[in-house]
């Protein structure tokens, strides 16, 4: 079992490479073309994957399905929003994204960790509906109209800086970003912790047997996914320049699981296939109609029906099959 394991793990990092180059491709193509529109929107559909990324760990690996993981996501946009209103510092926004993260996540776990199931799904629904509420009705972050006027970012890495402004460099940062976040999850997944997430999700009656605390590891899954979430969603008004309440509400969680499970739950990086999938869905079928929202819902019952394990069940295995024949050669 380790060794598919391993396999499977290597296929998803061989794909993921395959991401890189395609992005490294495009950010080429948009510096030569002077791109503006489709770099973010790009860049965008990064930032949404980091989210995704969080879902799956939840659902593909833990077997818990969060309906609230954009709480994280929208605490994290809001918080470094917040921060870089005040000084405008990326470094000490991802500093502060990430002790919200951990800290909420904690809150958050503690909470939703007393029950199982389906419940567990209602009660992640219903803490992000209160914490969109309060922030939506809370007139010092704006209201309903978002928290507005954050300023452009320079990102000092000493030798150079990544301005947020720069289309294709805070494309390649995001990139960039969305790749550590990817290579932290996979290096945590793929460690004694990761099996005990897979067992959580294969018999959690049978933890304690192996004497593991089923409770404690299911807690850490949450906060693992919960940081992701919020580091991800730091970036979000740095693309757009604010921060929006719409951020945290139901569709933006719904979102990530439907990119989940079309891109392949269990999988990582068919969350970020999947959202770049999704994205250029949306903006090229909104392009010729306002109802992009059906086309998106005939295309997931279609996947749940005829890819129940998402593009990543169909392409991932391919990619095992090569890796093994040419470890055999």
């Amino acid at each position: 079992m380790r060794d598919a394991l391993t396999n499977s793990m290597r296929a998803s990092h061989v794909l993921a490479l395959v991401l890189l180059a395609a992005g490294l491709m495009f950010a080429a193509f948009g510096a030569v073309t002077n791109d503006t529109f489709y770099l973010r929107l790009a860049t965008e559909a990064l930032i949404f994957g980091g989210l995704a990324l969080a879902v799956d760990i939840l659902l593909g690996y833990t077997g818990l399905l969060s309906l609230g993981q954009a709480m994280f996501f929208g605490l994290g946009a809001y918080v470094a929003a917040v921060v870089l209103i005040a000084i405008p510092s990326f470094w000490l926004a991802f500093g502060a994204a990430l002790v919200a993260g951990i800290l909420t996540g904690l809150i958050g776990g503690f909470i939703a960790n007393r029950v199982r199931g389906v419940y567990f799904a209602l009660i992640t629904f219903g803490m992000a509906q209160v914490v969109a509420k309060v922030i939506y009705n809370t007139r010092s972050l704006g209201a309903s109209d978002g928290l507005i006027g954050v300023p452009i970012v320079k990102i000092n890495f000493g030798l150079f800086a990544v301005s947020s402004d720069n289309p294709v460099g805070f494309f390649l940062f995001t990139m960039a970003y969305v790749g550590a976040l990817y290579l932290i999850a996979a290096y945590i997944l793929d460690t004694p912790f990761g099996r005990l997430l897979i067992a959580l999700k294969a018999n959690e009656r049978r933890v304690p047997f192996l004497g593991y605390h089923a409770t404690s590891a299911r807690l850490a899954a949450y906060v693992l996914a919960a940081t992701i979430a919020s580091l991800s969603g730091a970036l979000y008004p740095m693309l757009r320049g604010f921060a929006s309440p719409e951020l945290l509400f139901f569709a933006t969680s719904g979102n990530a699981v439907i990119t989940v499970i079309t891109g392949g739950a269990g999988t990582l990086i068919g969350a970020i296939y999947g959202s770049v999938l999704l994205t250029v869905i949306k903006s090229y079928v909104g392009s010729w109609t306002e109802h992009h929202l059906i086309v998106i819902g005939i295309l997931f019952m279609l996947v749940v029906i005829f890819l129940p394990n998402g593009l990543m069940g169909v392409v991932r295995p391919w990619v095992e099959k090569l890796l093994a024949r040419k470890t055999r050669s």
